[in-house]
């Protein structure tokens, strides 16, 4: 009798263990940050930018959007937008939700390549979504000054050409740079003066058990040559679980400190 009593506890438990993961990963959660930088354009004042990264197999909430209208300058999607078995009906349905929050900025990453990506880059075209594959985009204040956002290619084909990017983005600007993998920081030197490097990929681990998994949360690293923001991501791979890592996106404000 205590064995079956046993038995049955342990199924309840996992049970409900795997109901709160479940939850963990369909979670819509808007994270706000607040980055403030000693060189930031000053004539520029805040911009909000909305970073989503790790969409996957998921369709993004209406309650996200709604969270972020009217609050983010533009929308950066940080790689894997899609993956293989994932309909383009689906994927041409977000980036419609996304660009009701502003102008939409797109990354490659690895689980992109698994579909059509000839089509997927005519999707993302038709829909005026900017692909910043090895490139840069520029946004100037009225008195001149500058914000580039620089995005690269798969770093995992080694289709990344951060030299590109960096010779497209205008000099003495404040530079953004949008990877989907975090360890392109280790092809940054500070004389690029890349000052914010957005990523995903790692979905901050995804399952932690008993708080060990292969990759860390998701967080802000300072590094000697740039700051590191990596997200968890929105979706999951391999099994729509979380544990440890809940789904997230991100509000983004940049201002100037003003104590300097």
């Amino acid at each position: 009798m205590i064995m079956i009593i046993l038995l049955v506890a342990l199924c309840i438990l996992g049970a409900c263990l795997l109901a709160y993961m479940l939850v963990e990963a369909f979670r819509n959660k808007v994270l706000e940050h607040k980055l403030v930088f000693p060189d930031f354009p000053e004539s520029l004042g805040n911009v909000s930018l909305f970073f989503i990264s790790d969409i996957h197999r998921r369709t993004i909430s209406d309650t996200i959007i709604n969270m972020v209208k009217g609050k983010a300058d533009f929308v950066v999607i940080g790689g894997d937008l899609t993956e293989k078995g994932v309909s383009f009906d689906k994927v041409k349905a977000n980036l419609m939700k996304l660009k009701r929050i502003g102008p939409v900025y797109f990354v490659w990453g690895n689980n992109d390549y698994e579909v059509d990506y000839h089509e997927l880059d005519a999707i993302l075209l038709d829909a005026g979504v900017k692909v910043l594959d090895n490139t840069a985009v520029t946004f100037e204040s009225r008195l001149g000054e500058k914000l580039c956002l620089l995005g690269v290619d798969d770093l995992n084909q080694n289709r990344d050409r951060l030299d590109n990017a960096l010779q497209d983005a205008e000099e003495g600007s404040f530079k953004i740079l949008a990877c989907h993998y975090p360890n392109i920081t280790e092809k940054i030197v500070p004389e690029h003066r890349i000052r914010l490097v957005l990523s995903g990929h790692t979905h901050g681990g995804q399952i932690h058990i008993f708080g060990y998994s292969p990759y860390k949360r998701g967080g802000i690293k300072k590094l000697a040559n740039t700051i590191l923001f990596i997200s968890n991501g929105y979706g999951t791979t391999a099994f729509p679980l979380r544990l440890g890592a809940p789904a997230e996106t991100h509000l983004i404000t940049l201002s100037r400190d003003q104590k300097q």
